[in-house]
């Protein structure tokens, strides 16, 4: 069975036989019918994404929003595997001696994350940096068994526990097609064309989830291909962009409509979601940015009053709880070179003001949160 998308093969014989599906190659063919709900969709988020940008660029403490954003994205798309885990396990300052499987997974994807970012700097975006990428994703944790950076030699399916080849709810291409379906991604994404790069995001994201070359690890490289290849196509130029909100919102969607695509060739209703996705995660990133440039504004109006002689040290410790929102006192004080009673004081100071919050004893350690920083970004997680 062949359609616009691709077509079914036909493996091995007897009691071991199979079918994989192979992807067409992109663009599609006949091309993406831009009607006008489509064009329409494709205008306005790009003016959303236009919007992020130019205010991700203005924001004083950029760096700093964007560590908690790939922190939080890291967190949003490991849970769309079903990674149990939330944000107040990911910012633990004690993570290093209470981190579990699942905290590893999302600590290794903000790695990879941030790895990925680095490296565009360097290479184009290709199978070399998407192979490497995930070397550092699946790096001494579960699925670190499954040939990390490396794509895959056997066959694999998708389907629940305990599903079959026989039973699985969908096979992506052999080995053979599975590589010659990535050496047409690669040259799909970085061949110049007129298409526009929100619809080749949209293509590009499908067809890596279709062909699923690595044995662990595809739905989190291929949501993180999405932001890269943005940020390659000069669209966005900093990794402000995630889909997984949306994405994990709309989960039975997202997989229903990617299923559509390979089984009539309906790229199109893939793609009109795909905008969607964009335009209202853009909107969430605007608001977010919007509100947390409001309560830093807020706050650090509070620190106005600070003796002269305290003020650069509570000034560095307001930067340090933008980046980590839940602190103890002895590793702030190894980070910002202070001595443990002087961070404590200057932690009290902000506990006076309202900025902090004492939550909790974990050992002899009393942690602090930026609790009202928090909650901006728990949405989603």
């Amino acid at each position: 069975m062949a359609n616009r998308a691709g077509k079914t093969v036909q493996n091995l014989s007897g009691e071991m036989a199979y079918s994989s599906f192979c992807p067409a190659p992109l663009p599609p063919k006949p091309p993406l019918a831009v009607d006008e709900q489509l064009g329409r969709l494709l205008v306005e988020a790009h003016k959303r994404l236009s919007l992020l940008n130019g205010l991700a660029d203005r924001i004083p403490n950029k760096e700093l929003f964007i560590s908690m954003y790939v922190r939080k994205e890291a967190l949003v798309s490991s849970q769309i595997e079903g990674t149990q885990c939330t944000l107040e396990d990911v910012l633990n300052p004690q993570i290093d001696e209470n981190a579990n499987a699942d905290v590893s997974d999302v600590v290794n994807y903000v790695r990879a994350i941030m790895f990925a970012v680095g490296r565009l700097e360097a290479l184009p975006l290709c199978n070399r940096l998407i192979r490497e990428t995930h070397a550092v994703l699946m790096d001494s944790v579960r699925g670190g068994e499954k040939t990390p950076g490396e794509f895959r030699t056997s066959q694999n399916w998708i389907g629940g526990a305990g599903s079959t080849l026989q039973t699985a709810r969908y096979i992506p291409p052999n080995p053979q097609d599975m590589e010659a379906s990535m050496g047409d991604l690669e040259r799909f994404i970085n061949e110049e064309d007129e298409m526009d790069p929100l619809l080749k995001a949209a293509l590009i994201h499908y067809q890596f989830e279709t062909i699923h070359p690595f044995l662990d690890g595809n739905g989190r490289v291929g949501r993180l291909l999405i932001t890269l290849y943005l940020m390659a196509a000069g669209v966005i130029s900093s990794p402000v962009l995630y889909l997984s909100w949306f994405l994990k919102l709309n989960r039975v969607e997202y997989y229903d409509r990617m299923s559509q695509v390979r089984r009539t060739g309906d790229y199109e209703q893939w793609v009109t979601f795909f905008l969607e996705g964009v335009f209202q995660t853009a909107a969430d990133a605007v608001d977010t940015i919007d509100r947390l440039t409001a309560l830093l504004d807020r706050d650090r109006s509070k620190l106005v009053d600070v003796p002269a002689r305290s003020r650069q040290n509570i000034l560095n410790l307001f930067a340090y709880i933008q980046e980590n929102p839940i602190i103890e006192t002895e590793k702030t004080a190894a980070a910002l070179g202070l001595s443990r009673n002087g961070t404590a004081k200057y932690i009290g100071m902000l506990c006076d003001r309202g900025i902090l919050q004492y939550t909790a004893k974990s050992g002899k350690a009393r942690i602090f949160a930026y609790e009202e920083y928090l909650s901006i970004l728990r949405k989603g997680t």
